[in-house]
Protein backbone atom coordinates (compact mmCIF):
# COMPACT_ATOMS: atom_id res chain seq x y z
CA UNK A 1 0.00 0.00 0.00
CA UNK A 2 0.92 3.22 -0.93
CA UNK A 3 -0.11 7.03 -0.33
CA UNK A 4 -1.08 8.94 -3.59
CA UNK A 5 -2.50 11.63 -5.36
CA UNK A 6 -4.93 11.43 -8.27
CA UNK A 7 -3.55 13.61 -11.06
CA UNK A 8 -5.72 12.72 -13.79
CA UNK A 9 -8.65 10.77 -15.38
CA UNK A 10 -8.45 7.61 -17.71
CA UNK A 11 -11.02 7.65 -20.16
CA UNK A 12 -11.29 4.43 -22.67
CA UNK A 13 -14.12 3.82 -25.30
CA UNK A 14 -12.71 0.24 -25.70
CA UNK A 15 -11.63 -1.79 -22.36
CA UNK A 16 -11.92 -5.17 -21.44
CA UNK A 17 -15.43 -6.23 -20.67
CA UNK A 18 -14.43 -7.03 -16.78
CA UNK A 19 -13.61 -3.20 -16.72
CA UNK A 20 -17.10 -1.60 -18.00
CA UNK A 21 -18.75 0.41 -14.85
CA UNK A 22 -15.40 1.20 -13.47
CA UNK A 23 -13.64 4.11 -12.72
CA UNK A 24 -10.35 4.31 -14.01
CA UNK A 25 -7.57 7.07 -12.40
CA UNK A 26 -4.06 8.40 -12.88
CA UNK A 27 -2.51 8.46 -9.86
CA UNK A 28 1.43 9.86 -8.52
CA UNK A 29 2.84 7.85 -5.41
CA UNK A 30 4.04 10.15 -2.81
CA UNK A 31 6.31 10.11 -0.18
CA UNK A 32 5.53 10.83 3.34
CA UNK A 33 6.38 14.28 2.99
CA UNK A 34 3.24 14.78 0.78
CA UNK A 35 5.68 15.55 -2.40
CA UNK A 36 6.02 13.21 -6.00
CA UNK A 37 8.55 10.38 -4.87
CA UNK A 38 9.00 10.95 -9.31
CA UNK A 39 8.15 7.32 -9.87
CA UNK A 40 5.90 7.18 -12.87
CA UNK A 41 2.52 7.22 -12.31
CA UNK A 42 -0.04 3.84 -11.97
CA UNK A 43 -3.88 3.92 -13.21
CA UNK A 44 -5.63 2.39 -10.52
CA UNK A 45 -9.47 1.15 -10.42
CA UNK A 46 -11.62 3.57 -7.93
CA UNK A 47 -13.88 2.03 -5.28
CA UNK A 48 -14.09 4.86 -2.63
CA UNK A 49 -15.48 7.82 -5.47
CA UNK A 50 -12.37 9.60 -5.43
CA UNK A 51 -11.21 12.70 -7.77
CA UNK A 52 -8.91 14.87 -9.27
CA UNK A 53 -6.61 16.10 -6.20
CA UNK A 54 -7.31 13.55 -3.57
CA UNK A 55 -4.57 11.96 -1.37
CA UNK A 56 -5.79 8.70 -1.81
CA UNK A 57 -4.13 5.10 -0.51
CA UNK A 58 -3.74 2.53 -3.18
CA UNK A 59 -3.07 -1.39 -3.02
CA UNK A 60 -0.88 -2.47 -5.82
CA UNK A 61 -0.87 -5.78 -5.25
CA UNK A 62 -2.61 -8.01 -7.83
CA UNK A 63 -4.71 -10.56 -6.15
CA UNK A 64 -5.17 -8.85 -2.99
CA UNK A 65 -6.68 -6.17 -5.77
CA UNK A 66 -8.87 -8.85 -7.43
CA UNK A 67 -10.74 -9.91 -4.26
CA UNK A 68 -11.69 -6.54 -4.18
CA UNK A 69 -13.99 -7.65 -6.69
CA UNK A 70 -13.66 -11.26 -6.07
CA UNK A 71 -12.85 -11.52 -10.14
CA UNK A 72 -9.68 -13.85 -10.55
CA UNK A 73 -9.87 -12.81 -14.01
CA UNK A 74 -10.13 -8.58 -13.77
CA UNK A 75 -7.38 -7.13 -15.28
CA UNK A 76 -6.30 -5.26 -12.49
CA UNK A 77 -3.15 -3.97 -10.44
CA UNK A 78 -3.75 -1.86 -8.45
CA UNK A 79 -7.22 -0.54 -6.74
CA UNK A 80 -7.61 3.13 -4.68
CA UNK A 81 -9.62 1.66 -1.62
CA UNK A 82 -9.51 5.18 0.72
CA UNK A 83 -9.80 8.80 0.14
CA UNK A 84 -6.99 10.08 3.31
CA UNK A 85 -7.29 13.45 5.26
CA UNK A 86 -4.87 13.37 7.05
CA UNK A 87 -1.25 11.71 8.04
CA UNK A 88 0.10 12.00 11.29
CA UNK A 89 4.24 11.21 11.64
CA UNK A 90 5.29 10.72 15.34
CA UNK A 91 8.85 12.38 15.45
Amino acid sequence: MYLGNVVGDVVSTHKNDRLDGKKLLLVQRLGLDGKSDGSVEVIALDVVDSGVGDKVLVVQEGSSARKLFDDERIPVQAVIVGVVDRVDISP
